[in-house]
């Protein structure tokens, strides 16, 4: 192997990492305060395409802007049926990731490209230019972001509200913590940061959106909150270990000789390692002792 495909595998592993880390740090935040989202595959797939209706008319940022808000008011719409109306988190979140398929199906057909829309030259993020390649900026983010996360939950009042959100809402309640709100407002800020993931998808790094382009990455950021624990350090090296695995997969469909061997079967790498990885780290994850469980004020 040359130093030109360790190099290429190491871009296309950072570029990989980017939605589910992001995905995953905004996961993180919402269930140590006691939520707990399955459809994160739901929102990267449904603001992946508002964010390519926000570039065409207004250009990458505002792309980005409504893939982020978009993002926000599904988590919204989440936190307020199980927060408040007592709804199942895991049916809610089910619903979430339905909706997304039929939306985005009937949106793409809408548009008069059905399975497909492109991202025009102008709404495309530009890129950060290196000796050794280009890089989007929001890889940056996404590096800076979990240690971010990391203070912010091991060192700030705001954080030790979440945990107690979380680990017992009854005890966070007596002390004067609103404990429905702090769950929504952290849902919201999970599913702004995994509608930016959505909107770096296709405006940033493929540029174009299919009703498939989520590519079951809602999943494996889920996959990576449960390797982490819940600590967004080990969620960014998940991450691009799982980003890693995606860009060898890549790399070896390109291969010379190659064809011999089912791109289906390549292609399915990352998601056996995904198993792999939860399968032995699942039971010794402790998660908030009321995760997934409504609080009902006496």
């Amino acid at each position: 192997m040359t130093w030109g495909y360790v190099t290429s595998i190491l871009f296309i592993s950072l570029h990989a990492m980017v939605p589910l880390v992001l995905t995953a740090v905004g996961e993180i935040i919402g269930e140590t305060a006691g939520l707990f989202n399955i459809g994160l595959e739901g929102i990267l797939l449904t603001s992946a395409f508002t964010a390519v209706l926000g570039a065409k008319m207004g250009g990458p940022v505002v792309g980005l802007l409504i893939g982020m808000a978009t993002g926000a008011a599904i988590s919204l719409v989440f936190a307020i049926i199980t927060t408040y109306w007592k709804g199942t988190q895991m049916i809610a979140g089910i619903g979430i990731n339905l909706f997304a398929l039929g939306f985005v199906a009937f949106g793409l057909i809408a548009l008069g490209s059905p399975g497909f829309q492109a991202v025009p030259s102008g709404g495309r993020l530009p890129a950060i230019l290196t000796p050794a390649g280009s890089l989007s900026p929001i890889i940056l983010l996404a590096l800076l972001l979990p240690p971010l996360a990391y203070l912010f939950l091991k060192r700030t009042r705001a954080g030790l509200m979440l945990k107690a959100a979380g680990e017992n809402p009854e005890a966070a309640d007596v002390a004067g913590i609103n404990v429905h709100l702090v769950r929504l407002l952290a849902t919201m800020f999970g599913g702004l940061l995994a509608g930016l993931a959505g909107a770096y998808i296709s405006v940033s790094w493929i540029g174009s959106v299919t009703k498939e382009i989520s590519a079951g990455r809602g999943f494996i950021a889920l996959a990576t909150v449960v390797f982490s624990g819940l600590n967004p350090l080990l969620a960014l090296l998940g991450g691009f270990v799982f980003g890693l695995f995606e860009s060898v997969a890549t790399w070896v469909q390109n291969l010379p000789g190659s064809k011999a061997v089912p791109w289906q079967f390549v292609a399915m790498i990352p998601y056996v390692v995904t198993l792999l990885v939860v399968a032995g780290v699942i039971g010794r994850v402790r998660f908030p002792k009321a995760l997934g469980e409504p609080y009902k004020r006496e």
